[in-house]
């Protein structure tokens, strides 16, 4: 396929995604925006074991392609500005990096805000990756991946637990995230528009309900000010119309900096976390491709 025909079939495909999802605006108020988000999920493909499981007072399901290898495993924290998002809205997506990675995944049911602002998610997600320590995950078989609020809990996790005394895991992957709750950044301005799956006032009302009157500026809540110096390989993905691409231009450019292994894909005509669709998007689809490659990579998969 020429370079061509590959944008004018991305145009096609987005076209289609953004009229579904036009006939379903999003709607007012955090409660129906929730359950709104979760009818957009689809069913977890049939081959993939699906078993749900108590972590410590979290609730969480394991997700078991059927080719993987059972000493390897990946959390995986939804996105929904840690307000919306579920085991309902991700659990496809997280099933299919299951078969991508050849690993079980953990998709976790973090607490949301308002009900339960931060800390609460950062302690549900480090309470999960303690509970794959303890059952005999070595560090370095473990991934970690997320998207948009998600995934820069990703990094905040891995800075909560290294400030915890537990080990860094072998790999973590970044999708459309939001790492500086401080909304701050050029795309802000230049790709308002571009993105038709974010707006700025649903991303500023967010944050006010996950920070509840907390300083933006802790690394723990915007990883983009944390120490990054020794932190595992990291995959960042952004699509180029993101409102949010700032976040993960400037989470790269420091990573590198601070002397990470980084690999950064800025994925063309793309639009927030376009993974979701990975049944309408060829792009999506690749896109979990990729992500299976690095985490086997990264975290030793048998060959």
């Amino acid at each position: 396929m020429t370079t061509r025909q590959h944008a004018e079939r991305n145009a096609a495909e987005m076209k289609e995604l953004l009229a579904y999802l036009d006939a379903r605006p999003w709607p007012d108020g955090y409660e129906a925006a929730r359950v709104h988000y979760d009818s957009l999920g689809l069913p977890i493909a049939r081959d993939i074991e699906v078993e749900p499981v108590n972590v410590n007072g979290v609730r969480a399901q394991w997700l078991t392609p059927p080719e993987c290898d059972q000493d390897r495993a990946l959390l995986f924290l939804h996105g929904g500005g840690f307000v919306f998002g579920s085991l309902v809205s991700h659990g496809h997506m997280a099933a299919e990096l299951a078969r991508q990675a050849r690993c079980r995944v953990l998709q976790l049911d973090y607490r949301r805000a308002p009900e339960h602002p931060y800390p609460a998610a950062l302690d549900d997600a480090t309470t999960a990756y303690r509970w794959l320590l303890e059952r005999g995950f070595a560090p370095g078989r473990i991934s970690i991946a997320g998207d948009s609020a998600g995934g820069g809990l990703v990094v905040s996790l891995q800075v909560h637990a290294r400030a915890k005394g537990l080990p860094l895991a072998g790999a973590l992957v970044c999708i459309s995230s939001w790492f500086n709750l401080g909304i701050q950044g050029e795309s802000y301005e230049s790709r308002e528009k571009a993105d038709a799956l974010v707006q700025r006032k649903v991303v500023e009302e967010v944050a006010r309900h996950y920070l509840n009157g907390q300083d933006p500026r802790q690394p723990t809540i915007s990883p983009i000010h944390a120490d990054l110096t020794g932190f595992p390989p990291l995959l960042i993905q952004v699509g180029e119309r993101e409102l949010l691409f700032s976040d993960s231009q400037a989470m790269a450019k420091k990573a590198q900096a601070q002397g990470v292994d980084v690999t950064f894909e800025e994925w063309p005509d793309m639009v927030h976390v376009w993974h979701l669709h990975f049944h309408r998007l060829t792009s999506g689809r690749e896109a979990l491709q990729r992500i299976g490659q690095f985490v086997m990579e990264k975290t030793g998969a048998r060959k």
